[in-house]
């Protein structure tokens, strides 16, 4: 099984931004133009490009969907977006305009009709973000926790036709302290399916460490706020995962 190192673009009021622990108050900008800096993603050898449009996970639709479908269009390497998708009429534009990946994430817990509805649609085009807090998910973009645990979502989700989930651990992201490798690694065991971690990457150990798990079915990390502040190199991550895969 492949990993792959998914660079993330955070879109907020335009910009390219992150967050702490999804505090919309604790935010830092990165670049005026998210655009921009996934071509400098791409230019350092990104395979994807993870995108989200913190906007839309807030105002529960898309809100920096020309951005994203420009740089969808521009872009040589596919992308995928999450943030605010709760209609299937956003889902067909973003597919149709050559976004290759949406993620889902309230939706999938609050609708699951729609949640259905997209898998029956797009199968492998579609992704479920888990966001957990404590190992409960959480939802409207981590402002509420839910009473169900990540591993019983995802079962649910698996019988609907769901292959690959995006895990967040929200105590994790934006601070630098590692991810939750024994979450993840529990999350793929259990699934049997692809699973993409988010939060916490803060070294090229981290990803390493995650990437040894591949055959268990651990298939990327997002990397954001490390790369942001160099703590990772890209290119160079790229190159020591094929070592270890």
């Amino acid at each position: 099984m492949s990993f792959i190192i998914y660079p993330a673009i955070d879109i907020r009021g335009g910009k390219c931004v992150r967050l702490l622990q999804g505090d919309y108050s604790q935010e830092t900008v990165y670049g005026d133009s998210p655009l921009e800096m996934a071509k400098q993603w791409m230019a350092q050898g990104a395979e994807w490009v993870h995108l989200v449009d913190l906007d839309g996970a807030k105002a529960g639709k898309p809100i920096n969907d020309e951005v994203v479908l420009e740089i969808a269009r521009t872009l040589d390497v596919p992308v995928q977006i999450g943030g605010g998708l709760r209609r299937m009429e956003d889902v067909d534009r973003y597919i149709g305009g050559g976004v290759s990946r949406v993620i889902l994430g309230t939706a999938a817990i609050q609708d699951q009709p729609f949640a259905e509805q997209v898998l029956a649609k797009y199968g492998d085009k579609v992704a479920i973000g888990i966001d957990a807090r404590n190992g409960y998910v959480a939802t409207h973009g981590w402002l509420e926790t839910s009473e169900v645990t990540a591993e019983e979502l995802a079962k649910v989700l698996i019988g609907k036709g769901a292959e690959t989930f995006i895990y967040t651990d929200i105590s994790r992201d934006g601070t630098l302290e590692g991810p939750n490798t024994e979450g993840i690694v529990q999350l793929a065991k259990a699934t049997g399916k692809n699973v993409i971690a988010s939060g916490g990457v803060s070294v090229q150990e981290d990803i390493l460490e995650l990437a040894r798990y591949a055959k268990d079915g651990v298939g990327g990390a997002i990397v954001g706020k490390a790369l942001y502040t160099d703590r990772i190199q890209l290119t160079n991550a790229i190159e020591k995962v094929r070592e270890v895969v």
